[in-house]
């Protein structure tokens, strides 16, 4: 290879099944002053070669991962968060459609990692959400063009989007999951809502499977859990009066009726 023969460096990265780079690559295999490097990452920039992720770190263009001069979050996720030393996982709405629980695409990723959160990548549609920690037992991999991404089980997502509830709406989560709980286990939705910590996304998860679902199953673990735990009535949707009937059940104040979408 040429010292200075960025298609080279490129193609060689290609080569080995890696599309991304950072600049301390770059600057420990050109070994060029700081000025020529930016020249050409300007340069390749320009002729859609290369589009930076964040600042210090780009990805490659090629044709076999790339759509409209584009990269797509899933193949250059799992590169950043190494580069950054970051626990992480993909979410929610992106973590059900990875799963098959997708009604509608998602126009914006959701991933979780530890404090201090990086800074959004919002070229990419990319958001970063803090959780204090992650346990890697409820995690799983899913394979990507140029690798492998940690994504949230089925049941931790499940979890999640019912602590997150407000951002997506009450009738958008409850389509994901009526679709999603067939792929949950009732043992690891147990565990997972063992260890979760938020009780009032139990209790929201509880009453949207047994309103729709009616999976004994997991419903009776979920119960399970919150006979464990202290329980307060919460409103079905947050953004709501919190006035209607009171279910005893899951001590849910039914605030709105759900209509979810056909799925």
């Amino acid at each position: 290879m040429k010292k200075y023969d960025w298609a080279d460096y490129f193609d060689n990265l290609v080569n080995n099944n890696q599309y991304t780079f950072s600049l301390t690559d770059l600057k420990g295999h050109f070994h060029l002053p700081d000025k020529s490097l930016f020249q050409g990452l300007y340069r390749h920039k320009k002729n859609n070669k290369i589009v930076q992720i964040r600042k210090g770190f780009y990805g490659i263009l090629a044709h076999r991962v790339s759509t409209n001069k584009q990269l797509s979050y899933l193949e250059f996720l799992d590169d950043l968060m190494k580069n950054l030393g970051k626990n992480y996982y993909v979410a929610m709405i992106n973590a059900a459609a990875l799963h098959g629980a997708a009604h509608q695409p998602p126009q914006i990723a959701y991933v979780f990692t530890i404090p201090p959160v990086p800074r959004n990548v919002k070229s990419q549609k990319l958001f970063f959400l803090s959780k204090s920690s992650i346990n890697q037992n409820f995690l799983m991999q899913k394979k990507t063009q140029t690798g492998f991404i940690n994504v949230s089980s089925p049941e931790l997502t499940a979890l999640d989007l019912c602590t997150y509830i407000w951002k997506f709406g009450v009738n958008r989560v409850s389509t994901i999951l009526i679709e999603l709980c067939e792929t949950i286990n009732p043992i690891s939705l147990k565990k997972t809502a063992d260890e979760y910590g938020n009780v009032s996304a139990i209790q929201r998860l509880g009453y949207i499977l047994e309103e729709f679902t009616h999976n004994d199953k997991l419903i009776n673990a979920l119960q399970t859990v919150l006979k464990k735990n202290k329980t307060f009535y919460i409103p079905l949707s947050p953004h709501k009066e919190k006035k209607g009937n009171y279910n005893k059940k899951w001590k849910i104040i039914e605030n709105m009726q759900i209509e979810p979408d056909e799925v």
